[in-house]
């Protein structure tokens, strides 16, 4: 609006008083009412601007707030939580031992139990399933979330058992100087079954199954010139394997490296840890190698779920002797942040990485963020599973424990 053009027309000039009470008025803005306007519109900039930055600070607050202390929101004593197994099967806990396991619900009621003989119980867990074997042992229970489902005994003592999400088990069998690695449904029957010598293709130093079933990768271990080499190969019990020699549709050789551990991240996404660095190959269908990345760093820890997978690194030694690195299934690194405390056990539960030692406690959010660092009064902590934004199940030598950080 031109202001100069609405006080003409809003106060002519009256008869004999010429443009004089139209300039004093034109004035009076200028000199006046204008400058107010403009101081106006700098305070409500000001406050808009400061409305904002306190909200950023509000957020950058609460995003870098580290929690030290928790409330205990519910607890149940235990005497044999350091002899008993503990995973997390959906929102509640499995409790595993030599004569049986029960599901815990987070109120710590039991769910439902299931009785059975074992001398060395291990687990392992994908979505709603998981299956207990006996290491040394020939049995082997799967259970679900809702309920236990049945028996799988093997012909063979279990070195390794991994679990689907249809309920299928993955099993490595020692036989002497040959080993078998057989592929079972949850019923009990035999999908497949190969078996393997130290001299082809070598001995199995482990193995990963796809989320589906239908995908085995091995890392086999074996001496060539009295060279130490590593293979990993890819069995498919799916169409694409079926015309294939023994099922085989990747074989992979690593001179001179020693690849102790390999996982599945997703259905598509398997990863090797190599003890130079990690390899990520895409299994959709085929397999192809997608990222090689050879590290100078020695790998300390190695950790994953069903969404990314991290790394610690051997870092300075006095001032960050420790490098902690999360990638998700891609490679692309969504963290890395050095640290000198100590640990002995680190894993991923939800969205926090958890380090524990003894009864020290930190976590990371999946950006490096530190969010918890604190002692657990409770004593020696076991186990740590989030269920909640702030909410973790404890498992430490004074017994089981619902927390909420606070």
């Amino acid at each position: 609006m031109n202001i100069k053009k609405y006080i003409k027309r809003k106060f002519p000039r009256q008869s004999g008083d010429g443009a004089g009470g139209q300039e004093k008025i034109i004035q009076l803005y200028e000199n006046k009412i204008k400058p107010l306007a403009k101081i106006k519109i700098k305070r409500s900039v000001w406050i808009t601007l400061g409305i904002v930055l306190l909200a950023i600070a509000v957020l950058v607050g609460i995003q870098l707030h580290v929690y030290r202390d928790y409330q205990v929101l519910s607890s149940a004593e235990n005497e044999d939580t350091q002899s008993a197994g503990y995973t997390q099967l959906g929102d509640g806990l499995l409790k595993y031992g030599d004569d049986g396991a029960y599901l815990l619900s987070q109120s710590q009621e039991i769910v439902w139990n299931q009785t059975y003989e074992m001398s060395n119980p291990d687990s392992d867990v994908r979505g709603e399933y998981t299956v207990i074997y006996d290491r040394k042992g020939t049995l082997m229970y799967v259970l679900k979330q809702d309920k236990p489902v049945g028996p799988i005994e093997t012909k063979f003592p279990i070195l390794q058992a991994e679990v689907t999400e249809t309920g299928a088990v993955a099993a490595v069998l020692e036989d002497g100087e040959k080993t078998w690695i057989n592929y079972y449904a949850s019923d009990g029957s035999i999908i497949a079954e190969n078996q393997t010598r130290i001299e082809n293709p070598g001995y199995p130093l482990d193995i990963a199954v796809s989320p589906k079933g239908d995908i085995i990768m091995v890392s086999y271990l074996y001496i060539e010139e009295g060279e130490i080499s590593s293979r990993i190969v890819f069995y498919s019990f799916g169409d694409e394997g079926q015309n294939k020699v023994d099922n085989i549709i990747a074989d992979y050789t690593y001179k001179n490296t020693l690849i102790p551990q390999v996982v599945y991240v997703n259905d598509q996404t398997a990863v090797a840890f190599r003890d130079d660095g990690y390899t990520i190959f895409d299994s959709n269908g085929t397999v192809e190698k997608k990222v090689e990345e050879e590290l100078k760093e020695e790998i300390i820890s190695t950790f994953y779920d069903d969404k990314y997978f991290g790394l610690v690194l051997k870092g300075d030694e006095e001032e960050e002797p420790y490098i902690l690195q999360l990638f998700d299934p891609s490679g692309r690194k969504k963290c890395s942040k050095g640290f000198d405390k100590e640990y002995q056990d680190i894993s991923i539960s939800g969205d926090m990485i958890i380090m524990c030692d003894s009864e020290k406690v930190m976590m990371y959010n999946l950006k490096g963020i530190l969010k918890f660092d604190g002692t657990m009064e409770e004593g020696a902590v076991k186990n740590i599973f989030q269920v909640a934004s702030k909410r973790y199940i404890v498992v430490s030598e004074g017994g089981i424990n619902t927390i909420r950080l606070k």
